[in-house]
């Protein structure tokens, strides 16, 4: 086995101990849930046949649904997809007024990837891309390249903002002729919905329309053929924190999330969305509360309904809700073996703990955390990476100790809990 690279090492267990998704090396501790990300898989293939695909991913807090989103994500660029990823906030939104969902959009934009780019920033180079492309063609046809942009954006064209889409790749491909690099950063400007007003955006392109909280959504179709035309195989696009819609106050603008949500699962199902993709993440309240959650919309709780069947340890992962199983007790002891592995380099002889060490581990985490410890396992994983930088620190420190030590001060803690509790029946009894 090779070793971890102290950069990929480190990067993959700081955010770990923070207790959030490491950027790079997951396959380094990815386990379990074979079955979902085989059905995820099938999505991938479906939007690289021109198809289109709605999924949402419901865990617990801690459950690893993020974890699971960036896994997709890193399969889908490897299969040659754009991907769009963001997290939703009370300031990103799927529909709102006040410029919530531009927003979205925009740091969609910004996190734009693919498998050159994983890191987002990839329109400029799809764009470019699109016209080297179109150069290409033209040079063998002997036509101007901007005439065989124009004919490949004609397609386009019949969509919301087609037109003013086709004029500004047009507006770079000039720019990008010309060297005039002003040109070229406001057609990307505009591509990433930074333009806050038409006259701006008419000033420096000549266009009539800008991307709006209105046409958030038409414009990402319209992305995702675009960079079909540029040769990809089609856009997923990633949404994480869902919760937040749940937790919207206003129920008139809950609804209103809840409406496009709606309206981008049934383009989904009926094949009107071509090469696009949803992955969108959120808890069980989100999706199953009926006052406040999808369960909410009458028409989603129709189309998001679980398969009445698929009881007594059945599984259906083909409908367009899928519930991260957890993980068994096997999957976790693979999991903390290795983390272990990470923390050491992928070098045996640096392991900071002995084979068994792992289920004494989870046997603590049983006793203090029951059968959550492998349900919701960020928790449990920080307090493994946690054990591991003590040991680490301290050479001379013995694991058994420190777990006997946590014990200890959890029983002392106890007897305090019930010295307090007696101090009040006391104090009651008195009065």
């Amino acid at each position: 086995m090779s070793t971890i690279r102290a950069k990929d090492r480190d990067a993959v267990i700081q955010s770990l101990r923070a207790g959030v998704v490491p950027r790079v090396g997951q396959h380094l501790i990815q386990v379990g849930r074979s079955g979902e990300l085989d059905s995820l898989l099938k999505d991938v293939d479906r939007l690289a046949d021109g198809g289109s695909a709605f999924r949402v991913v419901i865990g617990e807090y801690g459950a690893g649904k993020t974890f699971f989103l960036n896994l997709v994500r890193g399969i889908a660029m490897e299969r040659k997809l754009v991907t769009m990823h963001a997290d939703l906030n009370p300031d990103r939104r799927l529909h709102a007024s006040g410029g919530q969902a531009r927003s979205l959009y925009s740091e969609l934009a910004k996190n734009m990837s693919t498998r050159t780019k994983p890191d987002g920033g990839a329109m400029q180079g799809i764009v470019e891309k699109f016209i080297s492309h179109a150069k290409s063609e033209a040079k063998t046809k002997g036509v101007e390249p901007e005439a065989v942009i124009r004919q490949y954006l004609a397609e386009l064209t019949e969509m919301v903002n087609g037109y003013d889409f086709a004029d500004v790749i047009a507006a770079y491909y000039r720019g990008f002729e010309e060297g005039n690099e002003q040109l070229k950063a406001d057609a990307i400007r505009w591509l990433r919905g930074e333009f806050t007003t038409k006259t701006d955006a008419r000033a420096a392109l000549g266009v009539r329309t800008i991307i709006d909280d209105a046409s958030v959504y038409d414009q990402l179709k319209l992305l995702s053929r675009f960079v079909r035309l540029a040769g990809f195989a089609g856009l997923l696009i990633c949404l994480d924190e869902l919760v937040n819609l749940y937790k919207l106050a206003n129920t008139q603008a809950r609804n209103a999330n809840y409406e496009q949500i709606l309206r981008i699962l049934n383009d989904s199902l009926q094949g009107s969305a071509e090469g696009l993709g949803f992955v969108l993440g959120g808890t069980p309240e989100f999706l199953m509360d009926t006052r406040r959650g999808l369960y909410s919309y009458p028409a989603l709780q129709s189309r998001l309904a679980e398969n009445t069947f698929a009881r007594s340890g059945l599984v259906d992962l083909s409908g367009p809700v899928i519930r991260l199983s957890s993980l068994t007790p096997e999957d976790f002891y693979v999991l903390l073996q290795k983390l272990r592995n990470v923390y050491g380099y992928a070098d045996p002889a640096k392991y900071l703990l002995p084979d068994e060490a792992i289920p004494a581990f989870m046997a603590h985490c049983n006793q203090r955390l029951g059968e959550a410890y492998f349900r919701t396992p960020r928790t449990t994983i920080t307090a493994f990476i946690n054990l591991l930088a003590v040991l680490e620190q301290n050479p001379g420190a013995d694991w058994r100790a420190l777990l006997g030590a946590i014990e200890l001060s959890k029983d002392d803690g106890a007897k305090q809990d019930l010295a307090v509790e007696a101090d009040d029946e006391l104090a009651s009894f008195k009065l």
